[in-house]
């Protein structure tokens, strides 16, 4: 539920008129087209606000992944959690645009997820499964039934290996969706073979700061020139699309270009007319409802419904007149139905069905019937109840009906002055929410409960979905949180028992698990540690009344409102052979994207987190200060200390940075204490294989030789990637510790880089650390507790 302030937010950035502007615009087209990606973010913003906002198109962002692989420049939200953020992200960001969702994948224990990054399209396809991810197409594209498919990349080399291969699955998916013989298990389920009439290419490069396409974009045969302004707001249409890539704030997004992009170019690859130049991206497809039947009495009828809705919009913003428009075009619309014999029906019924529905929104939009909805509670909980509230506007006459997921009931209604209560009942057994939903419609009925309005408006009985304020999902009765929940124990110092407390309001039980008990009740639990455990991890995991429990984590960003993200809790204990430097007492810098500050403690260490006062004071306590990820740019006090971080590493210091993207306010000539350069584009400074073999150039340096000797075990079972981001060029005096590289390229040895400065010393890594601590990667533990010995 939100804040009085967030909902005045939300009227003020939300006006009534260009809502009903939009709702009108969406009937001038009878095309569909859809954008395919592999992340959210992919989508080319100002084009799809043009196709959407300007020519009425319907359009649809089809993404793969929910983007739980990548980086997350607001906090901690890694994984899972960050796939449910990313997913909130594009539901904001198509709400922009005026644009719906399909999504092929469903998180990260689907085959089709974000796994960080590949360099190829077969490398992903190996992860993703080649045939699931093209029949997931081929279902999106007889479900959704676009006209035009347009990848926003290309698949070339130097490209992120998941953008080759959502544009390689998008291709071959065009001639299976026709095909009356492919996925046969479709047709049982009431879909129909489609054709996709256009197929485009973009005819740009996809390179920048993180990509560098090795081959030049196909020819243009079209050319999409946009100069005039969205009519409703004065903005230019790519600026709109940076409101829509405004929400994709977790992977820093929402630029203000000086001068808004005006242009984009696009090659014809399949289609009648393919390799051949156009006029406008409508060549050859409706541009209007009579396109569809140009002769007879059908297409007077047609012809009919676009005059009136022509009509409508000259009447705006008059709702009156709007109304008495749209329900005449709402009563053609049924008399072309009834005219079109099952052939018309076949191509073209969908898009009849498709304007019904956007005539009955627009008729809402035009009433102001409804003003909001909204769960008087967080989530709702099997066995439990929440009230479900739904506001009309004063004087408002409509029927209210809850829409409502398997197992959850109306126990109650209470109505006054417009303002209808419903208490919701869960059963007992009522299934948890999907936190990675399949689906997001630009006409509402999204999430696990929505409501549907049915009201007479103009003379004609309308019904309409409308999304509640924030969603109200079904989420377990009970939470579940372990203080500390993992903990790393070198088996050089190992405690008898360590101790953790609990958040929980029922019992607790756990099992012992390879001779480790725990013992304890309420908040406070102890483990027995055996008396000779060997190197490995150990996981517990609580159970309430017999049953694995759970951990419900919120998490809030302005740009999302409040979420959740619900997992299994665990308790892990990492065992491993593992030698702290003696006399380190270490500082550390967080930008807000990783834990490396409080993995450190746990291994044992000194830490001291610095915030600004403390950056700003005496650092001569310190012999190492570690510097987070992203945090020269997301850290202003930090950026201001440069000067005396290099005086830190002068007197005797070491200053430890982890890795940072050119972006991240990184000057290789001020930042370091000596020049740095961080390799640009990203794709070529970096190694994606997490296995790929590392080759210690400098076996015998301090950083590699103690206190713990870094050998090829170090290396073994890492995660998603070895790292990213590599220095590209340096000093003299750094040295390069690492070499590698992924297959069929050049070593790269900028993984690694330390400089003995003054009387201190400069280590900077690229290596994913801070994703192999949060994975329990051993070797990460052990080459982390080299780097913060003292210089």
């Amino acid at each position: 539920m939100l804040t009085p302030r967030q909902r005045i937010e939300q009227e003020m950035s939300s006006s009534a008129h260009v809502r009903l502007y939009r709702a009108l615009t969406r009937l001038t087209s009878p095309v569909t087209m859809m954008n395919t990606g592999a992340h959210p973010d992919d989508e080319q913003s100002g084009m799809l606000a043009w196709f959407s906002l300007g020519l009425g198109m319907r359009v649809i962002i089809a993404c793969s992944t929910r983007g739980e692989g990548g980086q997350n420049v607001l906090g901690p939200e890694r994984l899972g959690a960050l796939g449910v953020l990313r997913t909130r992200e594009l539901e904001e960001a198509a709400r922009a645009l005026d644009a719906d969702i399909h999504w092929l994948g469903h998180g990260p224990d689907d085959p089709v997820h974000d796994f960080g990054f590949s360099k190829d399209g077969d490398a992903t396809f190996a992860r993703w499964g080649e045939e699931r991810i093209v029949e997931r197409l081929v279902r999106a594209y007889r479900t959704e039934r676009p006209d035009i498919v347009i990848p926003t990349f290309l698949d070339v080399p130097g490209q992120h290996g998941h953008h080759r291969a959502m544009t390689r699955a998008a291709e071959t998916a065009l001639r299976l969706a026709a095909d009356e013989t492919a996925f046969p298990e479709h047709f049982a389920q009431g879909l129909k073979p489609w054709r996709v009439a256009k197929y485009y290419l973009p005819a740009w490069s996809g390179g920048g700061g993180t990509y560098d396409d090795d081959l030049p974009p196909p020819p243009a045969t079209l050319t999409i020139d946009v100069r005039e302004q969205d009519p409703v707001t004065g903005a230019d249409y790519d600026r709109i699309g940076e409101w829509s890539r405004y929400y994709h704030a977790s992977q820093g997004m929402g630029w203000w270009p000086e001068r808004p992009d005006h242009v984009w170019q696009l090659h014809l690859l399949r289609g009648d007319n393919a390799g051949m130049p156009e006029a406008t991206i409508l060549d050859g497809l409706p541009s209007s409802l009579r396109d569809l039947a140009p002769e007879g009495a059908l297409g007077a009828a047609l012809a009919a419904v676009d005059e009136v809705i022509a009509a409508a919009l000259s009447a705006f913003p008059n709702a009156d007149a709007v109304q008495q428009c749209l329900a005449e075009a709402a009563a053609r619309i049924e008399t072309a139905q009834a005219a079109g014999d099952d052939a018309f029906r076949a191509l073209h019924g969908h898009r009849l069905a498709r304007k019904r529905a956007e005539i009955d929104a627009a008729l809402f939009e035009s009433a102001r019937i409804f003003e909001r909805a909204y769960g008087e509670a967080d989530y709702l909980t099997p066995g439990g109840t929440a009230t479900l509230t739904m506001v009309l506007a004063e004087g408002a006459d409509a029927t209210v009906t809850p829409s409502l997921p398997e197992g959850v009931r109306v126990a109650d209604t209470a109505v006054v002055d417009g303002i209808h209560r419903f208490t919701l009942a869960a059963d007992a057994d009522a299934p948890l929410s999907n936190q990675y939903p399949p689906l997001w419609s630009s006409l509402g009925g999204n999430g696990p409960v929505s409501v549907t309005l049915s009201a007479g408006i103009a003379g004609r009985e309308v019904t309409r979905s409308v999304d509640l304020e924030t969603a109200l999902p079904l989420a377990p009765a009970h939470s579940v949180t372990l203080k500390p929940s993992a903990f790393i124990l070198p088996l050089q110092k190992l405690p008898s028992e360590i101790s953790f407390t609990a958040d929980a309001d029922l019992p607790l039980r756990f099992k012992s698990v390879n001779g480790f008990e725990v013992t304890g009740e309420g908040e406070s639990f102890k483990i027995k540690i055996p008396s000779n455990p060997s190197s490995s991890l150990t996981v517990m995991t609580p159970e309430i009344d017999g049953k694995p429990a759970a951990n419900i984590t919120s998490f809030s960003y302005p740009h999302i409102g409040r979420n959740r993200f619900v997992r299994p809790e665990m308790l892990n204990v990492l065992t491993l052979d593992l030698t702290l430097p003696e006399g380190a007492k270490i500082g550390y810098v967080g930008g807000g994207a990783d834990n490396v500050g409080v993995w450190l403690q746990r291994m044992g260490l000194d830490v001291t987190e610095l915030d600004a006062n403390a950056l700003s004071g005496d650092l001569s306590a310190f012999t190492t200060i570690v510097i987070g990820i992203f945090a020269f740019g997301t850290r202003p006090d930090l950026a201001a200390a440069t000067k005396k971080l290099h005086r830190f590493v002068e007197d005797g210091g070491h200053l430890v940075t982890l890795y940072h993207r050119p972006s991240d306010g990184w000057n290789p000539e001020t930042t370091p204490p000596r020049y740095l350069k961080i390799g640009s584009p990203s794709l070529r400074w970096r190694v994606t294989n997490p296995q790929a073999e590392v080759e210690l150039l400098s076996p015998g340096h301090t950083l590699l030789a103690g206190p713990n000797v870094i050998g090829p075990e170090d290396w073994a079972g890492w995660h998603k990637e070895r790292g990213l981001y590599f220095a590209s060029g340096w000093d003299d005096a750094y040295e390069p510790l690492l070499a590698m590289h992924d297959a069929d390229e050049k070593p790269l040895t900028g993984a690694l880089v330390s400089a003995v400065i003054g009387k201190g010393r400069h280590t900077h890594t690229s290596l994913v650390l801070h994703h192999q601590m949060d994975r329990l990667t051993p070797g990460a533990f052990r080459l982390m507790a080299n780097l913060v010995q003292p210089a």
